[in-house]
C-alpha cells in the first residue's frame, strides 16, 4: 500500500535515454518537415534562410513547449511547486535535435554556403542523425548490431518518408 502511495504521490520521471531517443527523432523529423514546408515555394535567397532558421528554432521551442505541459497535466498526480519547470527542461532532445539544422540554414543565411539548395543538405544531416539516435538507443538497450542497424534505417526511413513527400507534393 505505501508503495503505491509512494508512486501516486511523484510524477513519472522519464528515463534520460528514453528522453534523448524521443526528442531525437521528434526534432529530427520535425526539422525535415519544416525545411520541407519553409522551402516550398523556392525562396532561396540569404533573408529568407536566416528567416526558415529562426521559424524553426520558434517551432521548436514551441514544440517542446506544448510537450512538456502535455506531460505535466496528463500526469493526473499532485505536483511541487517546480515540477512544471523541471517537465518543461525534461524536453531539451527535442530543441537540442533541431540545432544543427538551425545553424545549417542560418549558415546560409549569414552567407558560409550558398543559400540555394540547402534543404537538401538539411534532409541528409536529419536523416543521418536519425539513423544515428536508432543505432545508439537501440546498442543502449543492448541489442545486437544487427538490430541496431535495422532499427537505425527504420528511423532513418522517417526522415526520407518526409523527403519523398517533399518531392511528392512540389
Amino acid at each position: 500500500m505505501a508503495e503505491t502511495e509512494a508512486a501516486v504521490s511523484r510524477p513519472h520521471q522519464h528515463d534520460t535515454r528514453e528522453a534523448v531517443l524521443f526528442g531525437g527523432v521528434y526534432g529530427s523529423v520535425l526539422a525535415c518537415s519544416m525545411v520541407a514546408a519553409l522551402t516550398q515555394y523556392g525562396h532561396t535567397s540569404r533573408d529568407s534562410r536566416r528567416y526558415d532558421a529562426a521559424w524553426l528554432l520558434v517551432t521548436a521551442l514551441a514544440s517542446a513547449l506544448a510537450h512538456g505541459y502535455a506531460h505535466y497535466i496528463a500526469e493526473r498526480a499532485p505536483h511541487r511547486r517546480w515540477d512544471v519547470l523541471r517537465t518543461l527542461a525534461d524536453e531539451w532532445p527535442l530543441v537540442a535535435a533541431v540545432v544543427p539544422t538551425v545553424l545549417l540554414l542560418a549558415g546560409a543565411g549569414w552567407g558560409w554556403w550558398p543559400a540555394n539548395g540547402v534543404e537538401y543538405s538539411a534532409f541528409v544531416l536529419n536523416i543521418i542523425l536519425l539513423f544515428a539516435l536508432g543505432v545508439v538507443t537501440a546498442r543502449w538497450s543492448h541489442r545486437s548490431w544487427a538490430w541496431a542497424m535495422g532499427i537505425g534505417l527504420v528511423d532513418a526511413m522517417l526522415g526520407a518518408v518526409v523527403v519523398v513527400a517533399n518531392a511528392v507534393i512540389k
